[in-house]
């Protein structure tokens, strides 16, 4: 494995990150000394990232209960701490690295510095910065199976995470949802709450469902034996508003009990929401699109 790598992206805007499977894409916006000085301690908090998670990766893929176990590193003690919460369902630690990342990686950038607003995206897992007065707009993987829709954030939302998770991601999805997306006060909130919403869009043992156990497409998943969704056949109105709803049940009972903000299930062209999601069609939007969730 290569080390640490950074370098511009062509805009010459974006400083982007890679380390193994951490793949980041960060922009900060204000004085340029300020976001100069962001950028370089963003780069020294990279260096070591990776090799603190892989000294404590065996126990982070080991399932995680109500009671948070004692990490050593302060990014794998943010992705307990968003797991504990919801480990009434199976959950481990892995759940939410993407989204722990990215704020273990936004908390550098930010120390001691003045930005009006900053985001680090991490394979769509994006903590986010907002100033006073700040507002950012998200691309979000929607219902067209692409960035098709848009969402507005301000800072009086108190919304600093926002994650998605379905089957069609990059991570294995025990549901069949294109895809969910989730509104936190975290990243690795986010993150956490997006795969079992996810999880919870499906219709168990339907035919058209593809699954696979997890250890045959990577023996060391921490999901083990557990079936993973692989591919999804034609689905009756019907049954996709059945599947939906399991989702929704899950995402209203998470955003009663405070875990996210809100949310947007997307299956097979229909959509549902939980809580205040304001999506806006491309190119139609207020603000500048800055990240993509």
């Amino acid at each position: 494995m290569n080390g640490p790598q950074a370098h511009w992206l062509q805009d010459g805007r974006r400083l982007h990150l890679n380390h193994g499977p951490i793949d980041l894409v960060i922009e900060a916006f204000g004085d340029a000394g300020e976001c100069r000085a962001a950028y370089g301690q963003a780069v020294a908090r990279f260096q070591t990232i990776l090799p603190e998670l892989v000294a404590e990766l065996p126990e982070l893929r080991r399932p995680s209960s109500s009671r948070p176990r004692a990490f050593a590193g302060p990014t794998a003690r943010r992705m307990e701490a968003a797991v504990a919460p919801l480990a009434q369902s199976f959950i481990t630690p892995m759940a939410a690295v993407a989204g722990s990342v990215a704020d273990e990686m936004l908390e550098a950038l930010l120390a001691g510095r003045r930005l009006d607003r900053a985001y680090v995206n991490n394979g769509g897992d994006s903590a986010i910065h907002l100033g006073i007065g700040q507002s950012m707009t998200l691309a979000i993987a929607g219902t067209g199976h692409g960035l098709s829709d848009r969402v507005v954030l301000r800072a009086e939302d108190g919304i600093r995470g926002v994650a998605t998770s379905g089957w069609r991601g990059r991570s294995f999805s025990l549901g069949i949802a294109d895809a969910v997306t989730v509104l936190a006060q975290t990243g690795a909130e986010a993150d956490a709450a997006a795969t079992l919403i996810a999880n919870a869009v499906d219709l168990p043992g339907h035919p058209a469902v593809e699954r696979v156990p997890a250890r045959d497409l990577a023996p060391d998943s921490d999901l083990g034996d557990r079936l993973v969704t692989q591919g999804v056949g034609p689905l009756s109105s019907g049954e996709i508003a059945v599947a939906l709803d399991s989702g929704v049940a899950v995402a209203e009972d998470f955003r009663r009990r405070g875990l996210i903000a809100a949310s947007a299930l997307f299956l097979a062209g229909q959509t549902r929401i939980s809580g205040s999601v304001a999506l806006a069609a491309p190119n139609k939007s207020p603000g500048k699109e800055v990240a993509h969730a």
